[in-house]
């Protein structure tokens, strides 16, 4: 099957980028290496081709869309007000994820739903699946570019590229903002544990704006920034990754993001074995992982009690950059997810101590929700 290509596949060639498949798309995995952009990112600003995300746009009368996206997800989207985003959920009928999303409310007939780059056209098809018809569902995907400005530094390299302040856009917000006479979706959301910016825009606009901050933000120390180094920030972070942490057979709680999981009166789909997860917890659950000793685990390494018991696999590992120690995230049985908890990781045949980590694994520059 033939890989498809962003409209910055050239680009990332031309800068010299190792590139490689990942859900079905050619994107770059490097291209100075993962240590130098991992670390760029965290100190000054990093770059990133994110355009194989997904848009969706879901439209109507309010009366019909609102009830529509709180059955559909397991957040509550009612209490979103217009130019906020929102961090969510689809979930399907068993009580699994069919996708974490962002969602963003326009108005009260007009949200989007930004949906990973190998899930987009599934979560359109399931959407589409139960709307009624004065509901519009729509995969705006190839009509929209994005890329990701992300760091400490991307605030003000943002704000002089588009000459504006940006210090009102709060966290998990957006703004439409008027430049070169298209309008831009610039939201300060994000990937890294970093302060920063997802902006949409046109394809021929995002070709501009990837060239153009990269050339005017280079005296900030802004630098394009690969897959490799996108996996090991949200790592640190702690976000978790659809196909690792996220599946369609474990519920939001047991994936680790039970935060998102509401009440509602009017439920939404799988409802009965989600909120049992989140009222009497589950069996099991995704928390986080320190190695020990030296080492560095990956995914599905299985792991043990300090007795021996299996107790559950890895599901994402590296080695952190930032804290020099090998971190990641595991699915264990509940009774060993307490912060702390003394555990061991076979690696290639070898025992590794561990232990369960619940506290963030690093203090990014990420700004608090107001």
């Amino acid at each position: 099957m033939e890989l498809k290509k962003t409209l910055l596949n050239e680009i990332h060639r031309e800068l010299k980028a190792k590139m490689v498949p990942f859900g079905g798309w050619d994107m770059p995995v490097q291209y100075t290496g993962i240590l130098q952009e991992h670390t760029a990112t965290r100190t000054d600003a990093g770059l990133f081709d994110v355009s194989h995300m997904g848009e969706i746009f879901v439209e109507g009368k309010a009366d019909a869309i609102l009830p529509f996206l709180e059955k559909m997800t397991c957040n509550t989207v009612e209490s979103l007000v217009d130019g906020q985003v929102q961090y969510n959920a689809v979930v399907n009928e068993a009580g699994g994820l069919v996708d974490d999303i962002t969602v963003y409310k326009f108005s009260p007939q007009k949200y989007m739903i930004c949906s990973n780059a190998s899930n987009f056209e599934a979560v359109t098809e399931h959407l589409k699946k139960y709307a009624s018809s004065d509901i519009l569902v729509e995969n705006r995907s190839a009509s929209y570019h994005q890329i990701a400005l992300q760091g400490p530094k991307a605030n003000q390299i943002l704000e002089k590229y588009l000459g504006r302040e940006l210090d009102s856009i709060l966290y998990y917000h957006f703004a439409e903002i008027l430049f070169r006479g298209e309008t831009l979706i610039v939201s300060r959301t994000g990937y890294t544990g970093e302060d920063g910016f997802e902006i949409y825009s046109s394809l021929e606009m995002g070709i501009n704006l990837w060239k153009e901050l990269l050339a005017m933000g280079a005296d900030f120390g802004l630098v394009p920034v690969g897959l490799g180094a996108r996996d090991t920030l949200r790592l640190e972070a702690k976000y978790p990754l659809y196909g690792h942490e996220l599946n369609a057979e474990w519920t939001p709680v047991e994936s680790g993001i039970g935060f998102v999981v509401k009440e509602k009166k009017n439920p939404y789909l799988g409802y009965q074995r989600i909120i049992a997860d989140k009222k009497n917890k589950p069996k099991q659950k995704v928390v986080g992982l320190i190695l020990d000793e030296p080492g560095i685990f990956r995914e599905q390494c299985e792991v043990f009690s300090m007795d021996g018991t299996s107790i559950g696999k890895t599901t994402s590992g590296s080695h952190s950059p930032s804290r020099k120690i090998s971190l990641g995230m595991a699915m264990l049985k509940l009774e060993f997810t307490e912060n702390g908890t003394a555990v061991t990781v076979d690696i290639r045949g070898q025992k590794k101590k561990a232990h369960v980590e619940t506290l963030p694994f690093i203090k990014g520059s990420v700004r608090n929700q107001k």
